[in-house]
C-alpha cells in the first residue's frame, strides 16, 4: 500500500495517507453527523453534530495510527527495519522490511496492535464515565462512548485468527512455535483468512439482500481479507521455493544506468531504443543514485512533452524504490516489490550500486529452483544479468 500524502514521522516511523482514507473519513462523518448522533442525542444544532463527527473521526483515525505505531515500534526494537505506516480505506498498514526471527517476536509484533486498541477503548470508557459524572453534555459523552466501543470492536475484530488480521499473525506464531515451520504456519493462517473472508462476503450478501444495511461494507472487507490472505499464501509458497537465496544470487550485476538530466526524447533515442532493458537506475555525475526510471513511467509522458520533460521528473524517487543489501534474503524482499518501481529493487552496498532485481530475475530463480539447479559446491548458481 503506497502512500499518497506523507504526514511526517511519529516515534521515528514515516507516516502517510493513501487517498482511499478519504472513504472512511467521509463514511464516518456522514454516518455520525447525519444519522447516529442526531438519532441518539436529539435536540442539538446541526453545527454541534458536525463538530462532534469531525472530532470522533479524527480521534478514530488517530487510534488506527496508534495501533499501527505499536506494530512498528515493537518490530524496530527487534531489529526489523520499518519502511513506514500508511493509513487507507480499511485501516492501516505497517510496512516492515523483513520477518520476525522467532515465533515469540512474531507474537509480540502481532499482539501489540490489539492490545493498544483495547487500552484505548478502556481509556475512552473511563473518559466517558468521568464525563457523565461531571455532568458534561450528552453529545460529548456520547462521542467518547462511541470511540470506546469502536476501539474495543477494532481489537476484537483484529484478534480473529485469520490472516491478514493480527489474529492471523498470532495463529501463525503459535503454529510456528508448535511445528517449527514458519512458512507452513503462514500458509495455514492464510487459508484461515480465506475462509473467514468468504464468510464475511456471504454475511454481507445476506444483509444486503435482506435490507439490513451495512452489507456492502462487509462484502468489501471480506473481499479484501480473501485477496490479502491469498497473496500471503502465494508469498509463503514463493518463500519456500526461494529459501536460502540472497539478493546477490539472482541480481543482474552492473546494470545499465542513465543520466537524470536528459530529457525524455534524448533518453528514448539514446538509451531505451539501443538497450534491451526496461528499467534504468539514474546516476548523477558523482555516482549517487537519484531514482529509477522505467519504460512504463516514460510512456505516461505525452509525446509533445518529450523534449520538455527531464527523465528525473517522471522517475521513481530513491525512497520509493526498494533498496536491498547483497546478503539480504530474496524471500524477505518479496513483500516490498511493486508500486512505483514496477516490481524492481536495487542492490546496494555502502551507497554503491551493485545490481538490480527484476520480476524476470525472480521468475527465473523460481524456475531454476524447480529444476533443482545448484552450483558445484551445493550453493545456488548465479543466474546472470537480466532486467
Amino acid at each position: 500500500m503506497t502512500e499518497t500524502v506523507r504526514l511526517g514521522t511519529v516515534a521515528g516511523v514515516r507516516v502517510g495517507l493513501h487517498w482511499s482514507v478519504l472513504g472512511i473519513v467521509v463514511l464516518l462523518m456522514f454516518g455520525l453527523a447525519g444519522g447516529l448522533l442526531p438519532a441518539q442525542f436529539p435536540g442539538e444544532p446541526p453545527a454541534a453534530y458536525i463538530a462532534a463527527a469531525v472530532a470522533a473521526t479524527l480521534l478514530f483515525v488517530a487510534s488506527l495510527l496508534a495501533h499501527e505505531i505499536g506494530h512498528a515500534v515493537i518490530a524496530a526494537r527487534n531489529d526489523i527495519e520499518v519502511e513506514g505506516i500508511t493509513l487507507w480505506l480499511l485501516g492501516g498498514v505497517a510496512r516492515l522490511r523483513g520477518e520476525a526471527s522467532t515465533p515469540a517476536i512474531d507474537f509480540r509484533i502481532a499482539g501489540v496492535g490489539p492490545l493498544i486498541s483495547m487500552v484505548l477503548g478502556a481509556a475512552f470508557f473511563a473518559a466517558t464515565w468521568a464525563a457523565v459524572g461531571a455532568g458534561a453534555p450528552e453529545l460529548f459523552s456520547g462521542v467518547l462512548g462511541y470511540l470506546a466501543t469502536i476501539n474495543v470492536l477494532l481489537a476484537l475484530f483484529n484478534l480473529v485468527p485469520a490472516a491478514p488480521l493480527d489474529g492471523g499473525r498470532l495463529l501463525r506464531a503459535a503454529i510456528w512455535a508448535w511445528r517449527g515451520d514458519r512458512h507452513r504456519a503462514q500458509i495455514w493462517s492464510a487459508r484461515a483468512g480465506r475462509v473467514f473472508g468468504l464468510l464475511l462476503v456471504v454475511l454481507g450478501l445476506f444483509w444486503l439482500f435482506n435490507d439490513y444495511g451495512g452489507g456492502l461494507w462487509w462484502i468489501l472487507i471480506g473481499l479484501f481479507v480473501v485477496t490479502m490472505a491469498s497473496m500471503e499464501e502465494h508469498h509463503a509458497r514463493m518463500s519456500v521455493t526461494l529459501g536460502g537465496l540472497r539478493a546477490r544470487d539472482i541480481m543482474s550485476p552492473d546494470p545499465d544506468t542513465a543520466e537524470p538530466g536528459q530529457n525524455v526524447d534524448e533518453f528514448v533515442h539514446n538509451v531505451a531504443m539501443v538497450r534491451r532493458h526496461s528499467a534504468f537506475p539514474l546516476l548523477d555525475s558523482s555516482g549517487s543514485i537519484q531514482g529509477l526510471v522505467t519504460l512504463n513511467r516514460i510512456r505516461s509522458v505525452p509525446r509533445d512533452q518529450h523534449s520538455h520533460t527531464r527523465i528525473d521528473e517522471v522517475a521513481c524517487a530513491v525512497d520509493e524504490v526498494p533498496i536491498v543489501r547483497p546478503d539480504e534474503y530474496v524471500s524477505d524482499l518479496l513483500v516490498r516489490l511493486g508500486g512505483c518501481a514496477d516490481g524492481r529493487a536495487l542492490v546496494m552496498d555502502e551507497g554503491r550500486l551493485l545490481g538490480i532485481i527484476s520480476p524476470t530475475d525472480i521468475s527465473r530463480a523460481i524456475s531454476l529452483r524447480g529444476l533443482g539447479v545448484e552450483g558445484s559446491n551445493g550453493a545456488d548458481v548465479m543466474y546472470g544479468p537480466r532486467i
